[in-house]
């Protein structure tokens, strides 16, 4: 609030200012002038220090995090870039993992087979895929080039090496134990004793390298033994055959006197009713098995007279009905065509010189096809020296003409 009753200045009653007294200006040389001012004071030397050292760290820190994050991102690049990028196999190969081999075994494995080219990056891999839980066991191929993402996916998949094995129609019990204890990819001891004659399957079983021989055998009496079940329940009535063992002996008889399927329930035909008939079944392929068992007839040893006429338990030549046991293992279609044969009263049938057979319903009309056959194998005899003779002959002018010359 403004004091009315003090006067105004300039008026009557006021008080003059006091003027400011003028300021001293001191001269300065051209250095002085050129100095700078003194500022604020620096903080004391320990705060320096202080600061200094915490501002160092974190920048020695930082340094370190940038830099460890480019060499990890740089490592992981090119260890991905490897880990995708075709392998060092020039030609394809195989691999055998066995069972309860580590992934770090096998990356070493890998790389000593030449496959991978680094078995830290494999095993890298394997823990950024999560593909180490997951490897299987066995034999595996490998593509050339293959990559280590490529192995380690087919490892992953198990999808390992396959093998054969074919037993085929007609092969005996011991000739089927010789095929399956020479393949060498197969592991383990035979059994010390042959199961029964035609109680192993015909067959062609998959496997993979290290499969136990006892295993494949016990698949193949076990599949033969469910298929000749199944037939035996569906079979025909009638059929002059006591048992299970009967009807096996006979399909594998069926299964030695032809390979051609159109003619299996003809020729099971005739051998039934020769049965309902009484009469011998005179099967060559029981005289056979007579002589030489489950080994075979040596290619070059032919039939004799002798031998027809030879008695063993074998022989339909010289016994009455079926001998007493199977002389191979039949087949499915052996099997079929005897629970299920042909309506036919044809009692015989012989070779007709092409792979095939002739039936007769009597014993005349077999003997004419017999002469036939006869015939024919003379023709193709005559035949068979006449090529022989003008080759020889061929030969001969050659011969003589080079010493001719």
């Amino acid at each position: 609030m403004t004091d009315t009753n003090s006067p105004a200045p300039g008026q009557p009653g006021s008080v003059p200012s006091r003027p400011e007294p003028p300021r001293l200006i001191v001269p300065k040389s051209a250095s002085e002038a050129l100095r700078p001012e003194a500022g604020t004071p620096p903080p004391s030397r320990r705060s320096r220090q202080s600061r200094n050292q915490f501002v160092v760290f974190l920048n020695f820190l930082f340094s370190a995090i940038v830099l460890v994050t480019l060499a990890s991102a740089l490592f992981v690049y090119l260890g991905k870039r490897e880990f995708d990028e075709p392998g060092p196999l020039a030609h394809t190969d195989t691999v055998l993992i066995k069972p309860g081999t580590s992934s770090a075994d096998i990356a070493t494995q890998l790389e000593r087979e030449d496959m991978i080219s680094d078995a830290r990056i494999f095993r890298l891999g394997l823990r950024v895929y999560g593909g180490g839980a997951t490897l299987k066991a066995g034999e595996y191929e490998i593509s050339p080039r293959a990559s280590m993402r490529d192995i380690m996916e087919l490892l992953q998949s198990g999808k390992s090496v396959q093998y054969s094995l074919t037993i085929p129609e007609g092969m005996t019990v011991e000739q089927a134990f010789q095929r399956i204890a020479s393949t060498d990819e197969l592991d383990g001891d035979m059994p010390a004793a042959l199961p029964p004659e035609g109680s192993l399957a015909t067959d062609t079983l998959k496997f993979t390298r290290g499969a136990k021989r006892q295993d494949i055998i016990d698949k193949l009496t076990a599949d033969q033994k469910a298929l000749v079940a199944r037939v035996w329940d569906n079979r025909v009535e009638g059929l002059p055959l006591k048992d299970v063992n009967e009807f096996v002996t006979l399909a594998s008889i069926v299964e030695k006197e032809t390979g051609r399927a159109d003619e299996r329930p003809r020729v099971a035909a005739v051998f039934i009713n020769r049965l309902k008939k009484r009469m011998r079944l005179q099967s060559d392929p029981t005289i056979i098995y007579g002589l030489f068992g489950g080994k075979g007839r040596p290619a070059d040893r032919p039939i004799y007279r002798s031998d027809i006429d030879n008695p063993t338990p074998y022989n339909t030549y010289t016994i009455d009905g079926l001998p007493p046991g199977p002389i191979a293992n039949p087949g499915r279609a052996a099997l079929e065509a005897v629970a299920n044969p042909s309506q036919t009263d044809e009692l015989y049938f012989v070779a007709d010189g092409s792979g095939g057979h002739v039936f007769a319903r009597t014993l005349e009309e077999h003997n004419e096809n017999v002469a036939r056959l006869r015939a024919f194998e003379k023709k193709q005899r005559e035949d068979a020296e006449k090529a022989a003779a003008a080759s020889a002959g061929g030969a001969d002018k050659a011969q003589q003409g080079q010493t001719g010359n």
